[in-house]
């Protein structure tokens, strides 16, 4: 360690020196180092170096140098060179060269005005066909149109790519539509990814807008004015709406401005003096002048423009490129063809381009081109750094990222940088930059929203022609972008306004004003995470009558209510009476609830007899009845007339009244008879017919005429109620309020006086709906359709049944969908366009001439599924002389049904009979087929199967032969086996070897040449690899040992070198060998064994005899013999010492085995005096550095013993440099024992390190070598 006040040796031997130089010439500096070897860096500004076409850096040995090429008034500045710890500074100063002399020739072209610039350089890219219209607008279309049409986005006509010379202008155009808008569009503008170019509007860019109300067409222009090579790059143009956005991306390219002295092609190749003198220098100061290649090697429309058409062709290629793919022999002539002269300037530019790029000087391990995390994720963007030491920035979009709050977190450790980025948004998205010094590298962070899931899904929706149809969708997250589509392609709003697109926080809604028939199909609703599906049908509106009207029968005074129920309850209808419009007054009175149309007339009268019609407005639909007036005629009859019931059939045959179940049933009987006859009302409840006996009178035919009823009667009595009677003088009312099944019967009426009776039966029958059919049955299941089947309802409600409607619904939502509007006649029906994978559920009603029946209940849950598609990639992985291994991978298509496995088939080539190679499926995407004929040609294909069955087949394009394939043996041996093994005592040993061959290879183990031999060690071999395995190692398992493959005479060998360590065991024959005042010196040898491996050091211990407590005196000792110090006076002492390895210590210790007395001091002892001697001595190693390898991350010390007098001088050095200043090293000297503590090593501290003793007498030094391992 260099001693305080001493200024470190400099590195350097020669130092560079500041120079002075004429513009456009060279300059050299050079520097010596005292060792070769040591790493030099060159800076200029602070900023790093490196090789280019401007600064050339060479190195041979100790030597340095720095060639500044081409030197001009930017150049001149400080610079500096460092090595190691070492930094010399030095000034490069330009002398302007003397102006020179004019040489005859084509005056240059003057420089124009800026007015004038735009101009020129405009018309000149518009000959290029960049920039057609005259001031260099880059939006017109390529047809001269003047726009181009864009069907789906908002784009009316796009920007299009645009060229430019450098000082020139350039409009760019965008021209959105405005006929739907409601409000102007909002239009970016932006170069690169991020930059908006509002922010920077100024002189040379400016935004325009304006707005065309005739065509009602948007424009928005971009105009650059005199513009610089740095505007070239892509642009891109955004437009928004409330809910619409579009973009669009073009490209600027800047060309450079050549003026007509540049025309001559081999002046790029002619060297400009020193003197500035127009004429060429003799060829003993040709390196002296530079190459102007500029003019050659850039394309420019101006360039091409204003040269003679012959020559147009040749300027088009790349010279370059023609030399650099042509061979040495082809130079001449290439040069000769293209007017080359200087050859020598030729090969030394072409040598440049081909010299390869040096590996950076700056990073060990660069940022990766692009890292991805999802969003609230974190991210750590690492680097590796050659100088641990530097100063590194972080940037993100070109500006530095300040440490702020927890957001940004920087790490060093080592030479690893670290930016870690907490909670990540898509702010973060962004590029970014690590900088050290002038070097850099980049990456770009994609930060990944998480998917947005369907929350609730759409339903399906049946509608008539002209209605609303509203979808709706909700999402896991509110905001969230989201894509209508309409049979799988995408919607956008139109110009009509068709689609209506609405959010309401995680909902979203699809709006259709007016569904049409066009409008029907599949919709779905489409997110980063899942779709959502439903379908819509769209019928033309029909109208169902569900109850007619019926013609009625009434009496005077009486109330006539028609009444019907149609299928919409939103449609209006008229009445009619006898065609003509009905006018409701105080007696008439028409009323609408619902599906029910009622029209009611009170106190009839003989004038209201007509035919009466219900027309619904909209239909080509017509109801009528017909009301008849009964007039009641009572002839004169003397008192005491018999009792008569007047009807229109009167009799013992039954009348048949029908009344539909729910509505009122109501009998008026008309009666006369004086006095007043007793009406009675009973209800049959059973009848049966008892044939009479036989006639002799009538003949055989007529005797079923004779049969009689006999009745089981149920009296009606009662005056209030559902079921009541109500009679007066002249008739008698029979009223059921809502007529039911039961209510259905015989009805007897018989009326008495004293003067005789009169019966009439009434037969009523009440009509209902159908009973609701069982629940339907599901059979047939394919991809999108399914039969169903059902059985007819057990009671029909006493009308046929007319047929059958069908309704089916996803099975977790409310909404059932009907599938037909034309009543199904078969009890079956083929149901389509279901969606595979969602689960349905179907029902059944009824439908009789009174109307609907219930629903019946939902059919088993099912799902249409349909086949998997083909499997992909069917290939031959192996051959044998029996067998054929394939494998494949999954279909693209698998389905809701999911994937029940694979079957395998194979058949001889030109057979059409396919034999399975296994039986049942399997699951895996892999198969050895066993047993195959071997020479016989081989077809083979595979099936994917699910519970709808087998899908498509893939097959081999080419037949298989059945041989066996012969490869050589070749063993794979990993890298970490390639080393010395070592293992622990009792820890298993696992060595696995791949290989490669074929036919199976035969595999041989040996240890030292001999067969392995014991149960302790196993051999297990594979068809791919060979592993060596011993359960619990000893040291008799260490050694050399040795695989073998063999193949026939083929074979293939590799090396393993095992080594089995243990504890060592104790020191032997420690002694004490001198004991003075407070210290003893103990001697020890060296262990009998030392574990198999390095003994690392020693363990010193001592024990008072009185307690025999032992402490620790020395750890890590290296050397067999010490002082222990410090010991108390009158006690006696034992000692004892262990022996450490890379295992642990020893076991026991090697223990003195009488113990040392410290005496107390006698009488004071006067030593004699001797003459004085010269004790001095050379520095010299009594113990050298030995080579150590160490893991990354852990401290390593450097241990060695140095004797001398006077005290010598210590200098610790790694590869030449010198490790005085270096903080992370930290150096001791105790006793002699000098020590180098690296603190967490990484693999740049691997090295050569020496250790250098100095003092009066001489110098002596020893070295080693450190090997830093990172860790597998």
């Amino acid at each position: 360690m260099p001693e305080p006040g001493k200024k470190p040796v400099s590195a350097f031997s020669k130092k560079p020196r500041s120079v002075e130089v004429a513009a456009s010439s060279s300059a050299v500096f050079e520097a010596e180092t005292e060792r070769s070897g040591v790493k030099v860096r060159w800076q200029r500004g602070g900023s790093d170096i490196s090789a280019s076409d401007k600064y050339g850096l060479a190195a041979e040995g100790t030597r340095h140098t720095l060639t500044v090429r081409d030197v001009g008034p930017t150049d001149q500045g400080p610079y500096a060179v460092i090595a190691g710890s070492s930094k010399v500074k030095f000034d490069l100063k330009v002398i302007e060269a003397e102006k020179a002399e004019p040489v005859p020739g084509p005056a240059p072209a003057p420089t124009e005005a800026p007015g004038g610039s735009g101009e020129a350089l405009t018309s000149t890219t518009e000959e290029e066909g960049g920039s057609p219209s005259p001031k260099g607008s880059s939006s017109a279309a390529p047809d001269g149109s003047g726009a181009s049409d864009d069907p789906i986005g908002l784009f009316v006509m796009r920007p299009q790519d645009g060229e430019v010379t450098a000082g020139g202008s350039i409009t760019f155009s965008a021209r959105v539509a405005g006929a739907s808008l409601l409000k102007p569009p909002t239009v970016k503008w932006f170069k690169g990814k991020w930059v908006d170019l509002s922010s920077k509007v100024g002189q040379h860019l400016q935004l325009h807008n304006s707005y065309d109300r005739t065509s009602k067409v948007y424009l928005f222009e971009l105009h650059i004015t005199d513009a610089q090579t740095t505007f070239a790059g892509g642009y891109r143009c955004e437009v928004s709406t409330k809910d619409k956005f579009d973009s669009c991306n073009f490209s600027l390219t800047v060309h450079e401005a050549i003026g007509p002295g540049d025309l001559d092609l081999r002046s790029a190749f002619r060297r400009t003096s020193l003197a500035g003198s127009g004429r060429r220098i003799s060829d003993s100061h040709e390196d002296a002048g530079t190459l102007d290649f500029s003019s050659l090697l850039k394309k420019s429309s101006s360039f091409r423009n204003l040269r003679d058409p012959r020559l147009e062709a040749p300027a088009e290629e790349d010279v370059w490129e023609i030399l650099r793919q042509a061979s040495p022999s082809e130079y001449e002539r290439i040069a000769f063809q293209h007017g080359i002269t200087d050859l020598r300037g030729m090969l030394k530019r072409l040598k440049g381009m081909k010299r390869d790029e040096k590996k950076s000087t700056a990073f060990q391990k660069k940022l990766e081109p692009a890292y991805q995390v999802s969003k609230g994720h974190k991210i750590r963007l690492t680097v590796e750094l050659a100088d641990p030491d530097a100063e590194v920035k972080w940037l993100k979009n070109g500006q530095e990222i300040q440490m702020s709050g927890s957001k940004y977190i920087f790490e060093s450790v080592g030479a690893k940088r670290t930016l870690t980025i907490s909670q990540c948004s898509l702010a973060d998205d962004a590029a970014y930059q690590c900088v050290v010094g002038g070097e850099k590298c980049s990456t770009e962070l994609f930060v990944k929203e998480p998917p947005v899931l369907i929350t609730r899904p759409l339903e399906d929706q049946l509608v008539m022609v002209g209605q609303r149809v509203e979808f709706e969708c909700e999402v896991s997250e509110e905001g969230a972008q989201v894509k209508w589509l309409k049979d799988g392609v995408e919607l956008t709003r139109e110009e009509t306004f068709k689609y209506r697109f609405k959010k309401d926080g995680q909902r979203h809604h699809l709006i259709i004003n007016e569904a049409t028939l066009e409008d029907a199909g599949h919709y779905a609703l489409r997110t980063s995470g899942g779709q959502a599906l439903a379908e819509l049908i769209v019928q033309e509106k029909k109208l169902e009558v569900y109850q007619s009207i019926a013609d009625l029968t009434v009496g005077a005074k009486d109330q006539a209510v028609f009444k019907c129920e149609v299928s919409d309850e939103n449609v209006r209808g008229v009445w009619l009476k006898n065609g003509k419009e009905l006018v409701p007054d105080s007696r008439v009175k028409v009323s609408h609830i619902g599906r029910v149309h009622k029209l009611t007339i009170d106190d009839v009268t003989p004038a209201d007899e007509a035919d009466y019609s219900f027309v619904p407005e909209g239909f080509a639909c017509n109801l009528s009845a017909k009301l008849h007036f009964m007039e009641v005629k009572i002839d004169f009859v003397p008192r005491q007339e018999p009792p008569k019931i007047h009807l229109d059939c009167p009799g013992r045959k039954p009348d048949t009244i029908v009344v539909v179940a729910g509505n009122k049933l109501r009998l008026d009987v008309p009666i006369s008879g004086d006095p007043a006859p007793t009406v009675i009302w009973q209800k049959t409840l059973t009848q049966n017919k008892v044939p009479a006996g036989p006639s002799l009178d009538a003949p055989g035919e007529d005797a079923g005429d004779s049969d009689e009823w006999v009745f089981d009667k149920k009296l009606l009595c009662e005056t209030e109620g559902r079921v009541r009677v109500e009679t007066t003088k002249d008739r008698s009312i029979f009223t059921v309020e809502g007529a039911e099944k039961e209510d259905e019967g015989v009805y007897v009426v018989t009326v008495k006086n004293p003067v005789g009776e009169d019966q009439v039966n009434l037969t009523v029958k009440v009509i209902d709906v159908p009973d609701p059919p069982a629940a339907p049955k599901i059979s047939n299941v394919g991809e999108d359709s399914c039969t169903v089947q059902w059985e007819p309802p057990a009671y029909d409600g006493g009308q046929p049944v007319l047929g059958y409607i069908l309704e089916r619904k996803k099975k977790k939502s409310f909404r059932w969908m009907r599938l037909n509007f034309d009543l199904l006649q078969e009890l079956s029906h083929e149901a389509r366009r279901m969606i595979e994978g969602v689960v349905y559920e179907m029902r059944v009603y009824a439908v009789n001439a009174i109307g609907m029946s219930r629903p019946s209940p939902a059919s088993q849950p099912f799902m249409p599924i349909g086949p998997p598609s083909e499997p992909t990639h069917l290939a031959v992985e192996d051959v044998s002389d029996t067998t054929v291994s394939l494998k494949w991978r999954p279909p693209e298509r698998v389905g809701a049904g999911g994937l029940d496995g694979y079957s395998v088939e194979y058949c001889r080539e030109g057979c059409s009979e396919w034999v399975a190679a296994l039986e049942g499926l399997t699951e895996r995407t892999s198969l050895l087929v066993k047993d195959l004929p071997t020479g016989a040609r081989l077809l083979f294909r595979v099936r994917a199967h699910n519970m709808a069955g087998p899908g498509a087949p893939i097959a081999t394009k080419e037949p298989v032969t059945v041989q066996e394939i012969l490869q050589r043996p070749r063993l794979q041996v990993p890298r970490h086996l390639r080393q010395t093994i070592q293992r622990k005592v009792g820890e298993p040993v696992n060595l696995l070897i791949p290989f490669q061959g074929k036919p199976r290879p035969q595999v041989t183990w040996t240890k030292e040449g001999q067969p392995l031999a014991g149960e302790e060690v196993s051999i297990r071999n594979s068809p791919t690899d060979t592993i060596l395995f011993i359960r619990a190692a000893h040291r008799t398992h260490s050694g050399t040992y040795e695989v073998m493959l063999r193949i026939e005479n083929m074979e293939d060998k590799a090396t393993l070198v095992l080594r089995v360590v243990d504890k060592p065991s104790p020191p032997q024959d420690i002694r004490v060998t001198e004991a003075w005042g407070f210290n003893v010196v103990l001697e020890w040898k060296p262990p009998q064994d030392d574990g198999n491996t390095e003994i690392l050091g020693y363990t010193v211990q001592k024990a008072d005899k009185k307690t025999m407590e032992w402490f620790t005196v020395l750890e890590h000792y290296r050397r067999t013999h010490c002082v222990v110090s410090e010991l108390i006076i009158g006690n006696g002492y034992y000692f004892r010492v262990f022996s450490h390895n890379t295992v642990g210590p020893s076991d026991n210790a090697a223990t003195t085995k009488e113990p040392v007395f410290i005496p107390r001091p006698g009488i004071t002892y006067e030593p004699p005096n001797y003459k004085a001697l010269d004790f001095s001595e050379a520095p010299s190693f009594t113990r050298p550095l030995v080579n150590r390898s160490v893991i990354a991350g852990y401290n390593a010390t450097l241990c060695c013993a140095v004797r001398g007098s006077p005290k010598p001088k210590v200098s610790w050095f790694k590869n030449g440099l010198d490790l005085g200043e270096d903080a992370r090293f930290r150096m001791f000297s105790k006793q002699g024992v000098l020590t180098l503590e690296i603190r967490k090593t990484c693999p740049f501290d691997g090295g050569v390190y020496v250790c250098r003793a100095t003092n009066l007498q001489g110098e002596a030094q020893c070295e080693c070598r450190l090997e830093v391992r990172v860790p597998q």
